[in-house]
């Protein structure tokens, strides 16, 4: 956890903290949205490589900010 609070911390002082944050944000709502498509249209249920995209999706949602948050309070 300390090398990832150093590289948000390094990123924070270079000044691509926003477009890092929009751009994990940008591909984890692909994944969310990927997910989603996989388990609607196939003929199975709930199947793991949908509900890990959808995973994957939502930690890359939520992460980035997280991060930048304890990046801040350290």
């Amino acid at each position: 956890m300390d090398d990832a609070l150093e590289v948000v911390d390094v990123l924070a002082d270079s000044g691509f903290e926003g477009a890092i944050t929009w751009l994990l944000r940008l591909v984890g709502l692909v994944a969310v949205l990927a997910g989603l498509g996989l388990w609607s249209l196939t003929d199975m249920g709930l199947l793991v490589v949908p509900a890990a995209l959808i995973v994957l999706g939502l930690v890359l949602l939520v992460v980035p900010s997280l991060l930048l948050a304890l990046a801040e309070l350290a």
